[in-house]
């Protein structure tokens, strides 16, 4: 049976479906989880996507950060199961308390949308067993609050303990170390503000980078799957 991997959707989500399409795209199953249920529906992995939800109010992704799901979610990532967090999924993720820092207003306030080459700085996640320390690879990039922030202590921790996962070869957002991505210190939840799910057919994105995470995603599942039939 093919993995089962979820695809949320909250009010003013916006890249759901092309995330459900990448999820096809890696051989998976996709399942679509709304925001008010808390039932996870027994899926291996979770994708976050990007958006607007809620409209950006109060702040991006804090209202989603209390749904049903997320809380669901919060307690999946916990014992294990990997996560995704897309551009406002990964704003999401941050206002969740599952990765640290906080994405701000992008440096000139202006709203960014091209597509950027992003350098790999860890192959060692659910989402990036696939890709290769210090690739580049081609995919878009659609944000007005992508830039990462934190305490000095948190991004000396994050790169001391290789928590860093993605970085910008051109910043033009103004992150703190040009980073583009993180994840937690198990490993299993990443959060990017790039979207990897436009870059899974050259016929609609600029390459077919992108797949790779979901891919990786699947070779995480089905590793963890043997080591518990092991064990």
């Amino acid at each position: 049976m093919p993995a089962k991997i979820g695809v949320i959707t909250f009010p003013g989500t916006l890249d759901d479906v092309d995330a459900a399409r990448a999820v096809r795209y890696a051989g998976a199953e996709v399942v679509d989880l709304w925001h008010a249920d808390s039932d996870l529906h027994g899926v291996d992995a979770v994708v976050v996507p990007g958006g607007f939800s809620y409209g950006d109010y109060l702040r991006s992704g804090a209202i989603s950060a209390q749904a049903p799901v997320m809380r669901s979610v919060v307690d999946a990532a916990r014992d294990g199961m990997p996560v995704l967090g897309i551009c406002n999924g990964f704003q999401i993720l941050t206002e969740a308390g599952l990765l640290e820092g906080a994405l701000t207003r992008n440096v000139g306030l202006h709203f960014h949308c091209e597509d950027i080459f992003l350098e790999v700085a860890s192959d060692k996640t659910a989402w990036t067993g696939e890709l290769t320390e210090g690739e580049k690879i081609h995919i878009p990039a659609k944000h007005g609050e992508g830039r990462f922030q934190a305490a000095p202590e948190t991004i000396e921790k994050l790169e001391k303990e290789g928590q860093v996962v993605f970085r910008y070869t051109d910043n033009f957002n103004g992150s703190l170390g040009d980073i583009a991505g993180i994840t937690n210190e198990a490993g299993n939840v990443v959060g990017l503000m790039p979207h990897p799910e436009h870059a899974i057919d050259t016929l609609t994105g600029p390459s077919t980078d992108g797949l790779k995470l979901f891919t990786s995603a699947l070779a995480t599942v089905a590793g963890n799957a043997t080591a518990t039939s092991n064990a």
